[in-house]
């Protein structure tokens, strides 16, 4: 096998010599633009949804409009989930770089109609348009997301690929990262800018990708395409994508999504069963013989679902909470969120690249593992901060949240996708990704279920309590008690203030003006949920450090040389 990757690798050098020694940086720059740009969009609606929601003329909180909220939130990661492994076994099939050029100009496409959508069409025909062309926006970015390592793999030779790779990883996890920085500002400037950022990199990424890129891989075209495992795996992961979504919000058919996650096991099981009968499998389930690539994403796994729901958490804490509490009125929490969460950016950003680098010269395991203990550490920190935290105490944790994922993810896919064969790389890049979009989500839902388990036994009480105390009768104190914790932390997330949409008008107009400020005031609701918050937020932290450190075991597993499957 020595000889096999020997061979592959000087057919790269003189493939690269033939195409020109800078090559490999066009290809290193023209990835890592793509991939920044589909980890910008992944997160940008996030800390954005306020504003964009007042921009439609939707009341998110309203009846019905929950299943909007969730697919303009959800749609762009639930596409590009399904369509990654088929995308990576075309790539094997018929060439990287062709596919990824096709995908930048469906991501420029989708980008610019976005934005014309976003200027011309309000209301709920708005948002269902929005959804639609986030969802095609996904789809270009699986393209993308599926090949960048892959390309680079090819392009660059063993002893530089880790800082390649490491490189292209920060723009994609980075790239999450920053959306929610450029979501928040540009929201406070004008929402339309939010689509719009997306159209002139999407734009000059594809002209940039159709000139300067080609192909120096080692292609499979004997292969044949397997349509049958395509479709029950694309069915699969749709199902249990679309389950896990609806679970974020118990009120909005949680009946059907345990439906819909056990419908999609059983596509994914039947995907296996078919997958090691078939002459010629969608995906080899013989890479997972492969120490490296077996452990490789099973910690990949691990982090995401320990880390994956963070953002999501964090946002709510600072635009429900510690903003409002500290003179931040509602509307204006989110671009104060984004600012508030730079130090979890600038750890990721500077660790990185380094580790990448030094990955090269010193292996992956050490930092691997150091940087998902950094993370255990981390959770365990977050737990004990008060849920009005001095910021001084809160920016070194999220630092080191943000420098423990900087320095795991870029060796971890290094490591991966050094142990599979050269013809495999698109594939193994694809799952690669899948894994990774797949254990974030499962981290939002569990992340949801135990905030909203440890906030459930206190917030009822906490509610009817605290609108008595202003005046309140009983009955309606009583009937806004037993809202749905979701509702309440929907709220938060969405910048909004619910007592004003909660609390009759007439029973409002009722009260003295005193009570009125103090019950719509910035402390009011944020005090109420601040004990109930503390209870899930420990509780989150806590299962995030014992995944966390799992991870660390897992990334502990020492390599193998890749296999013929």
């Amino acid at each position: 096998m020595a000889s096999q990757r020997s061979k592959y690798d000087t057919q790269t050098e003189r493939r690269e010599s033939r195409l020109g020694i800078y090559y490999k940086w066009m290809a290193l720059s023209n990835t890592t633009l793509g991939g920044l740009m589909a980890g910008i969009d992944t997160s940008i609606l996030l800390i954005s949804l306020p504003a964009i929601f007042n921009g439609l003329g939707i009341n998110a909180l309203g009846a019905g409009n929950s299943d909007l909220l969730l697919w303009l939130l959800m749609g762009y990661t639930i596409s590009s989930s399904i369509f990654l492994l088929t995308i990576g076994r075309l790539s094997d099939m018929f060439g990287r770089v062709r596919i990824y050029n096709f995908g930048f100009l469906i991501f420029a496409i989708a980008s610019t109609m976005l934005y014309v959508s976003s200027l011309y069409v309000s209301g709920t025909a708005g948002a269902m348009s929005l959804i639609i062309l986030r969802i095609l926006q996904g789809i270009g970015g699986s393209f993308l997301m599926a090949n960048s390592a892959a390309i680079l793999t090819d392009a660059f030779p063993k002893e530089e690929r880790g800082k390649a790779i490491g490189i292209n990883q920060i723009a994609v996890v980075g790239g999450s990262l920053i959306g929610l920085i450029i979501g928040g500002i540009l929201s406070a400037i004008d929402w339309h800018l939010i689509f719009l950022v997306s159209v002139p990199v999407g734009i000059v990424g594809t002209v940039w990708a159709y000139l300067g890129l080609h192909e120096i891989a080692t292609l499979d075209p004997t292969r044949k395409f397997d349509l049958i495992g395509n479709i029950t795996f694309a069915a699969g992961v749709l199902l249990v994508l679309i389950g896990l979504t609806y679970l974020i919000i118990p009120s909005s058919g949680t009946s059907y999504a345990y439906l819909f996650v056990i419908a999609g096991a059983l596509f994914m099981a039947v995907f296996a069963y078919l997958e090691m009968h078939a002459e010629h499998p969608m995906f080899s389930l013989g890479l997972f013989r492969i120490r490296a690539f077996a452990a490789g994403n099973m910690s990949q796994f691990l982090a995401g679902i320990a880390r994956g729901g963070m953002q999501f958490l964090i946002i709510i804490w600072l635009q429900g909470i510690w903003l409002p509490l500290h003179g931040i009125s509602f509307e204006q929490a989110p671009l104060h969120a984004a600012i508030a969460m730079l130090p979890l950016t600038i750890g990721f950003l500077l660790t990185g690249p380094i580790s990448g680098f030094l990955s090269d010269k010193f292996g992956t395991r050490v930092f691997k593992t150091t940087g998902m203990l950094i993370n255990c550490g981390g959770f365990m920190l977050m737990a004990l901060l008060p849920t009005n935290f001095n910021y001084y105490a809160f920016a070194p944790i999220i630092f080191l949240l943000g420098a423990g994922q900087g320095m795991f993810s870029s060796p971890n896919a290094t490591s991966i996708m050094n142990s599979v064969p050269p013809e495999r790389r698109g594939v193994a890049s694809g799952m690669r990704v899948t894994f990774l979009n797949l254990s974030n989500m499962f981290s939002i839902v569990i992340f949801f279920t135990l905030l909203t388990a440890g906030i459930a036994a206190q917030l009822p009480s906490a509610i009817y309590n605290g609108l008595v105390a202003q005046n309140v009768s009983a009955h309606v104190a009583k009937n806004i008690s037993e809202l749905p914790t979701s509702t309440a932390l929907f709220a938060a997330l969405l910048g909004s203030n619910p007592m004003k949409t909660l609390i009759p008008a007439n029973t409002l107009a009722s009260l003295p003006q005193q009570k009125q400020q103090q019950i719509i005031g910035l402390s009011f609701f944020p005090n109420l949920i601040s004990a109930p918050f503390q209870s899930g937020l420990r509780l989150v932290m806590y299962f995030s450090a014992f995944i966390a450190f799992i991870a660390a075991a897992a990334s502990m597993v020492k390599g193998s040389r890749y296999i013929n499957d």
